[in-house]
């Protein structure tokens, strides 16, 4: 399932609505619509990508699952990009994740999240503890598989342009992005030389649908939410959760550096089985696909 031409990953998905404006999300799904909760993979995107960034991961996961959900989050990819009527929140988003898995008559899987989609799964773990999941998803979580992402926010380097995106020029900065200043933000966090031209257009070409990347200071508003919740909520969840856990982390990562998963395993979720994809960087889905494939694989063997 190789999918060169972003058009073409859009010809079989479909949307559905979200939230009291109706926003339009994009969602997709490959496999058995009847699998067991057992062997379906609900997959949550990174900033600034989009479902298409698993792209050439699909057809390696679907030889462990039979049954994959993605979407694309509001402010990312086909999905609608509002500029007053949404907050985007970590936790509206974290709504999304749960309104698309229902539309789906999804009712347990196990979660594989990358970058910001940590955070969302992150909450969804948290109302797992306080038993707040929907009565719908009575099959639960099976487990959570985090790849690459800032969970632990002192430990992060932020990119300069992530800094400036939040700060009060951010507004200005969105409005000038253009592909090259953007592939240097890629590269820069990336963190190795190994990651292609191709992959780099591919995720500008989906951040840029409906002018995405001149948004860039709404969506990147998540950090905030992880500066408020993260060691409150989400790290004391993750800490006390019986769901089975697995990083999954590239060791070249230049923003969410490898010191982070290991903070992850040693201190927070000692319980976490923790691999270590070695001589990849930040994007490692889109940068060597069938060695991410064996990476995250390699836990499910248990199930």
């Amino acid at each position: 399932m190789i999918v060169r031409d972003l058009r073409e990953w859009k010809k079989d998905g479909v949307y559905i609505t979200f939230g009291a404006n109706q926003h339009k999300l994009f969602v997709k799904q490959f496999g058995i619509e009847s699998a067991s909760s057992e062997k379906t993979l609900l997959l949550i995107h990174g900033f600034p990508e989009s479902s298409y960034s698993y792209h050439a991961i699909v057809d390696g996961m679907l030889k462990t699952f039979d049954r994959i959900i993605l979407f694309d989050m509001l402010g990312y990819g086909w999905s609608d990009k509002p500029t007053s009527t949404y907050s985007y929140s970590l936790l509206e988003q974290a709504d999304s994740a749960l309104e698309v898995w229902k539309h789906f008559g999804v009712k347990g899987g196990h979660m594989l999240s990358h970058d910001m989609g940590d955070s969302v799964a992150t909450e969804i773990i948290a109302r797992h503890q306080e038993g707040k999941l929907p009565e719908w998803f009575a099959k639960g979580l099976q487990s959570a598989t985090f790849t690459n992402g800032s969970m632990v926010l002192e430990l992060a380097e932020l990119r300069v342009t992530q800094k400036l995106l939040l700060s009060s020029f951010g507004h200005v900065l969105s409005k000038l992005t253009f592909y090259g200043l953007f592939r240097h933000q890629i590269r820069s966090a990336h963190g190795n030389l190994n990651l292609s031209q191709e992959a780099i257009r591919s995720i500008w070409e989906a951040n840029s649908l409906q002018n995405g990347h001149k948004k860039a200071n709404l969506t990147i508003k998540y950090i905030n939410d992880r500066k408020c919740y993260e060691k409150t909520r989400w790290l004391p969840a993750l800490a006390k959760t019986n769901v089975p856990i697995h990083i999954c982390w590239g060791e070249d990562d230049a923003v969410a550096r490898v010191a982070m998963a290991h903070f992850l395993k040693n201190e927070v979720c000692k319980h976490a089985k923790l691999t270590i994809m070695k001589g990849m960087g930040h994007f490692c889905q889109l940068e060597n696909p069938s060695k991410w494939v064996e990476s995250v694989s390699d836990f499910y063997w248990k199930f």
